[in-house]
Formats: structure tokens, sequence, C-alpha cells
């Protein structure tokens, strides 16, 4: 039985390996992720093995770019690693200098110009609270709220309820996302994204046959939810950001009404952040993460993720394999409770999603096996996966940068294969691959949507219902 939704594994040392790679894809997972924060010297080579596992398995692979964004860091500090005591002071300056156990470079003078008397600055990801006491000049004084506090190099700072608008994309962004395209990737992620905007700025930068994920981490961002959904192609909900800013209570509610969002307007949504964490370390799950796994699958993500349970991690195999059997042992849940999980779509008057719709009440038919989509630009594979329909779905696309992709969406079995020139070559093309396919019989039936006229995107307006052997 194979799982319907995807595991995306984050690149790192624990995994360069071509051997650990492989035994990942086997293990189920569909789509690797660069870190852009990280340091990614040497990744060309790392994808090289990538595309290689893919052409030896035949199963295609996504890659994706996730852009630093304009997530704030502290500088440096001696040995890496500097033990702040509790309630001592400690300051936070715009000095190059390396910082010791006394202070720290925060190279944004704006925002320390902001700072004021009560602000809480938080590292790590909100692991370490420091609350600002005092100022002078670009120095800000603080006192360290935390026991057992470390401050290592290059460390995240969040600063709640503090508004610091960012429209733009960085430098270095704009430099990765050209990296991103050397190298193949297949869809960009935006981070810390507060509207659309940042969605249009990267569209035009990207090529046409890659997609925009974006990161859920702020309030800004939900309050500019359905502008955001409608301007990009996938949603990623990144629990830790998010959690800092909205608080940790508020992220459950927030994840599910995010998942139904998405399914309305026929966007995937792929939830994130410790999922697995206990794993880093142990060779065994939580019962807390396995549920937790669980939910999300239960709710609809299309995608789960792994990150530093996977990049630097102890145990990646095992985290895959216990991500793959939680996805399957709920899905076959949903299978038996169907009527429970069927997805409401808006249409929104576009005849293309119209046309698509009217597929799936078809779909749950027993007897239809399949759909086959013949997808040029990736939308109409999309469309079918958020309908979450019974029978497989197999795309077909030209393009292997889209059928890399799409093989990232719910459901989907993407094939790279040439283009249609005609009705009876569609049909050849079906035949040709239903034969591969020892689930479907003859007396089974297929559902085939395409559109004409051949080799333009985004028309899909025809729907045919085949018998096989007919």
């Amino acid at each position: 039985m194979e799982k319907k939704a995807k595991i995306i594994a984050t690149l790192g040392p624990a995994i360069y390996s071509e051997t650990r790679l492989k035994q990942l894809v086997s293990l189920g997972v569909d789509a690797f992720r660069v870190n852009f924060s990280h340091n990614t010297n040497g990744i060309q080579k790392i994808v090289s093995r990538i595309r290689k596992i893919e052409k030896s398995t035949r199963k295609k692979l996504s890659l994706i770019a996730d852009l630093q964004g304009v997530k704030l860091r502290v500088g440096k500090i001696k040995n890496d690693n500097q033990k702040i005591k509790f309630n001592q002071k400690f300051i936070f300056d715009n000095n190059k200098l390396l910082g010791d156990n006394t202070r720290i470079n925060f190279p944004y003078p704006k925002i320390l110009k902001k700072l004021k008397k009560g602000n809480k600055i938080l590292i790590d990801d909100g692991k370490f609270t420091f609350v600002v006491i005092s100022k002078k000049g670009l120095a800000v004084k603080t006192i360290c709220k935390s026991q057992n506090c470390y401050i290592k190099n290059n460390k995240s700072v969040h600063i709640p309820n503090f508004d610091i608008a960012f429209n733009k994309l960085t430098l270095k962004d704009k430099k990765d996302i050209n990296t991103a395209k050397k190298l193949g990737c297949n869809w960009i992620a935006l981070s810390y994204l507060q509207n659309e905007k940042l969605i249009l700025e990267a569209r035009k930068l990207i090529r046409k046959d890659m997609g925009i994920i974006s990161k859920i981490e702020n309030k800004h961002a939900l309050k500019n939810i359905i502008k955001i959904i409608k301007a990009t192609d996938s949603i990623m909900i990144a629990r830790g950001d998010l959690a800092i800013d909205i608080g940790h209570s508020e992220v459950p509610k927030v994840q599910l009404s995010l998942i139904k969002k998405c399914s309305q307007f026929s966007k995937s949504v792929i939830v994130a952040t410790q999922m697995l964490e206990s794993m880093i370390e142990n060779n065994t799950a939580t019962r807390a993460e396995i549920n937790d796994i669980a939910t999300a699958i239960f709710q609809g993500a299309d995608t789960v993720m792994l990150s530093a349970e996977a990049a630097i991690g102890k145990f990646p195999t095992q985290a895959v394999s216990t991500m793959t059997q939680t996805i399957l042992s709920t899905e076959k849940y949903k299978r038996k409770h169907i009527e429970d999980f069927k997805n409401s779509i808006i249409s929104n008057k576009d005849p293309v999603k119209s046309i698509l719709l009217s597929v799936k009440d078809i779909a749950y038919n027993p007897d239809v096996k399949a759909i086959i989509v013949f997808s040029n630009s990736g939308k109409s594979a999309k469309l079918v996966s958020a309908m979450r329909p019974a029978a497989k779905i197999v795309t077909i696309s030209p393009n292997i940068n889209v059928s890399r992709q799409v093989s990232l969406l719910w459901g989907v079995q993407s094939i790279n294969s040439r283009d249609a020139n005609g009705w009876k070559d569609m049909m050849s093309i079906s035949k040709e691959i239903i034969k591969k396919f020892k689930f479907i019989k003859k007396n089974d039936y297929v559902v085939i949507t395409a559109g004409l006229p051949f080799g333009k995107a985004g028309m899909t307006n025809m729907v045919r219902l085949f018998k096989v052997g007919t």
C-alpha cells in the first residue's frame, strides 16, 4: 500500500551519502529541502546524487530551496558558546567585535534604536529570554531571564510584539534564487513574509516551472492569509517561529484553520517543525510525536517535513520509517471513513476548476482505479490532488521540472513523458501507462483529463471515462 501524503527531508551531514539518500527515498521520502540559512558549499554534489537516485528508482523527487529571508540573528561569540547566568546583565550592541559573556553584536541599528524598556529579546528559536532594562545609543542593556542559557554564533533573534516591515527580498535571497535555479530546484520557500508582496517579487525571478511555498511564521501573515494563499502555490506551517510570535497554545487551531483554507482554494499545505524532534537523539518517537503526525494527516495536510531529525539527527532512517508508518496507518483509517474526510473546494466560477471538480464524484466509484492527468504547467495536477480522490492520481508532463514539482503533492505519482499531439496519441500514451500498473485490470475504469488544444498550459477542458480493455 502506497502512502498518499508526502515527506520532505532536510539535507544535512547525516544524510549526504548516496547510500543514506537512497535509503530515505526507499523508506518514503519524496522531496529534499536545501536550507539556505546554512552553508550550502558542495550542495551541487548532493543534488547530483539525488538526481542519480531519481533515475535509478524512477521516482520523481522534488528539490526545495528554503530561503533565509529576514530572520534576525546575533553575531559571533568567543568559542561559539558562552554561558549567560540567570539575572545577569547582558548587552546587545552594534559593535562588530567578537562577543563574550557580557555582550554580543546585534547588526540591526534601526531595531536597536526602536527597542524600549520592557521589550523581550528571545534567542535561539525562543529558548532564552532577555528583557530590556535600559539603553545608551546603539547599546541595549538587558537582563537574562533564563536558566542554563548558552549563546552561540549567529543564533536567531525574535522580538515579540515588535513591528518591523519586511516587504522586499534580501540581497542574499536574490542570490540564492539564482543558485536554486542553477541547482534545478523545483520549489522556492519564502521565509518571514508578511503579505503577498514577496511572492509577487519572487515570481518574477524564478522559472515558470518552479513553484512557490509561503512559510507562515508570524501574525502579519495570518492577517493577510487569503491574499497569500491566492498568490502562492503552497503553504508551509512553520510552527516554530509561528509559536514564538503568536503563542504555543494558539498554534493547533491555526494549523487546522490554515489546512482548511488551503483545501478550499486548492493549494497544498506542508506541516513542519519538531514533528519527530526527540529522534534527533533517540531511535524511537514519543507517542505525542506520532499523534502530531497523525493529526496533520487527519486534518488534510499534503506533506509533513523532517528538519534536524534528517539533517543532523542520529537516526534519520528510523525517523523517515516512523513517519511513513504513521501516515499509512492514518490513511488506512481515512479510507474506511471516507465520507468524514471529503474536501470542500471553492471553484470561484473558474471553469477549469469546475470541470476538474466533476471528476471528484466519479473518482470515488470503487471501479475507477486511476485518474490520468495530462498537465503541462502542473495546475491541473494541483487541482486534482486537492480533491483528495479515492483513485490513484497519475500525472503526465513533458516538462521534467513540472513532473518533479508536482511529485510533492498529495497522492500524485508523477511521470515525465512526451506531450500528446492529438486525441489518438493521448489515448495511446494513456494505454501505455495503464499497462505498467498491475493494480489496473481489464474492465476497470480510468478517468483521463487533458486540455485541448494539446500543448497549451492551463487549458484543461476534457474529461473521459475509459474502460480498460475496450
